[in-house]
């Protein structure tokens, strides 16, 4: 077996599938490609055992075969060369020779067939959506998806499809995101909740990109194709939720505000919060929101006041700054709008401009306790 290919070509396919790979596995041939030849089609794939994706690259050859070669070694090595040719010949001795224009490198080899083979979904669902609109529902929600382990649920994003449009959640109970779609819709209604670890791999593939992405999905598994790749994986098994029963209806209070400003402005407050609660507290009257903060146990203390468009009761209720600076960081508005019922409940953020035709955001953010 042998192909020829360009080394930076083969680098850019091998670096995105590299992700895929853990630092530590427990089988030993999780730590390699699986090359698969196929005459001039070579599909290379990486996987640990709940992830599996794979790329087809164009290639010189009239051969065929299939051959696992460490990851490491080979990303390391194709990293250093320029572009050019290489010439991969796997020969008897449990060895794949690379010849360059300066050198020959030789590398340890395992039997393609040990690979664990992907799985293939029984008669599953289909939707079609645009790459770069996959890529955005991604990020605007993955950074609010918990990470205990011991509610697995909530440490993925929830995937609602259905003939109104696509809806994508995520939540780690203190913050919640809710990003809809209402100019793309399914044939029917599915819901499935996809682990953090493919999603980030798709987000980094997708971002920008004006290819359709063609998801296919069952009960257990997920599996998305694109260009030339393709990624499935398991999905996380449990009922999401019910996290429109969490969202408040009544918000008389509504605040709408600079985003920048208001961004800054917390960020720089609440350096001088308690460290463990990262507490900061929103007192608003009339057109004039205060932002303060204290950390008691040093005696530092900040507080800013911005100017806002409020219409509601006087108010004050605190936040997590961590979370709050996190949600404005991710929307990418020019004005904001905060709603509020009460010092003890959610408030709903969402961006007042800067959406797409059919895009909605609702980020709900839990309040915490206010030492008087």
């Amino acid at each position: 077996m042998k192909f020829i290919v360009s080394s930076t070509y083969l680098l850019k396919q091998l670096q995105v599938l590299g992700g895929v790979i853990n630092s530590s596995n427990t089988l030993p041939i999780l730590d390699n490609f699986l090359f698969e030849l196929d005459q001039s089609k070579l599909t290379v794939s990486a996987s640990d055992l709940e992830t599996t994706m794979s790329s087809t690259l164009e290639v010189e050859s009239n051969s065929e075969g299939s051959v696992a070669i460490p990851a490491r070694l080979l990303l390391d090595t194709l990293k250093t060369f320029p572009e050019q040719p290489l010439t991969f010949v796997i020969e008897d001795n449990n060895t794949v020779e690379i010849s360059s224009n300066h050198g020959k490198y030789a590398l340890a080899y395992a039997s393609g067939k040990e690979f664990p083979k992907a799985v293939t979904l029984e008669d599953p669902s289909k939707t079609v959506v645009l790459g770069d609109v996959l890529a955005t529902a991604i990020s605007k929600t993955i950074f609010a998806a918990g990470n205990d382990d011991l509610r697995p649920v909530m440490s993925g994003v929830f995937f609602q499809f259905s003939t109104e449009g696509l809806t994508f959640v995520a939540t780690d109970a203190h913050k919640l995101v809710k990003y809809t779609r209402e100019d793309i819709k399914a044939s029917q209604v599915a819901e499935f909740i996809m682990p953090k670890k493919p999603l980030n791999l798709l987000k980094g593939i997708l971002a920008g990109s004006e290819e359709d992405v063609t998801i296919e999905y069952n009960d257990s598994n997920a599996k998305f194709i694109f260009e030339n790749s393709t990624l499935i994986c398991r999905l996380i098994d449990g009922k999401y939720p019910n996290y429109e029963a969490v969202i408040p209806k009544e918000n008389p209070n509504k605040l709408v505000i600079d985003r920048t400003q208001f961004s800054n402005s917390v960020r720089r407050v609440s350096i001088f919060s308690n460290k463990t609660t990262h507490q900061i507290r929103l007192k608003i009257a009339g057109a004039e929101l205060n932002i303060s903060a204290e950390d008691i146990d040093y005696s530092n203390k900040a507080e800013e006041r911005l100017t806002c468009d409020y219409q509601g009761d006087d108010m004050q209720i605190g936040f997590n700054s961590r979370f709050l600076t996190e949600m404005l960081n991710n929307l990418n508005s020019d004005d904001v709008q905060l709603e509020m019922s009460m010092p003890n409940r959610a408030g709903i953020l969402t961006p007042i401009d800067g959406l797409d035709e059919g895009e909605q955001i609702t980020m709900l953010v839990m309040p915490v306790m206010l030492n008087s």
